[in-house]
């Protein structure tokens, strides 16, 4: 998809600073650098608007980010890094939970793994708690390029199998490199929002 102004708008740490305008919103959760920021400028085909970082835990706001008033990609803060303080870690929670459990404009939330690893422990509560809220969701096993293009296939299935048994959620392969299974996800996004 083309978009042709696609921009950050803010960083929010509570409902007072969430946009007004009732656009839908794609929500991104995962792990602290499973590659949330590099998801969306893969996808909106920009190198900059999501910041990315090499250091884990940089997000530790809500990053809402407008594209071209259609809907908004909303970036939350990254969960199970060490080096953030508990004290962090207890506040980016806080606001993951007060964004999620009262948001009413989200139409679908991506939850991003990592390929190449076992879910975590934060990650299974996490799809626990995406499950729980209602909400529809898909997964994507980021990272895609960083294994043989033979195994992607095979591995995707081997991580579904452990978080997603019953096998009823999206589930696909992402590499924001080789930018491969764009099309497959837009697909999943238009159906959601166009429904809000």
């Amino acid at each position: 998809m083309n978009f042709k102004n696609p921009k950050f708008e803010i960083s929010a740490v509570g409902k007072a600073q969430y946009p007004t305008t009732n656009l839908p919103e794609i929500v991104l959760v995962g792990k602290s650098n499973v590659g949330k920021s590099s998801f969306i400028n893969t996808m909106i085909n920009r190198k900059n608007l999501a910041r990315t970082s090499s250091e884990p835990g940089k997000t530790r706001q809500i990053n809402f980010y407008n594209i071209d008033d259609i809907f908004y990609f909303v970036d939350l803060p990254g969960y199970g890094y060490s080096s953030m303080s508990k004290r962090e870690q207890e506040k980016a929670g806080g606001f993951i939970e007060e964004y999620l459990s009262s948001r009413a404009e989200i139409a679908l939330i991506i939850f991003v793994i990592d390929i190449r690893h076992d879910p975590t422990s934060d990650d299974k509560l996490m799809y626990d708690y995406i499950v729980n809220s209602g909400f529809p969701f898909m997964i994507i096993a980021n990272k895609a390029d960083k294994i043989a293009p033979t195994k992607v296939d095979a591995r995707v299935q081997d991580l579904q199998n452990y978080l997603n048994p019953l096998k009823d959620i999206t589930f696909l392969p992402f590499s924001s490199e080789k930018k491969i299974y764009n099309d497959f996800i837009w697909e999943e996004i238009q159906k959601h929002i166009n429904c809000i």
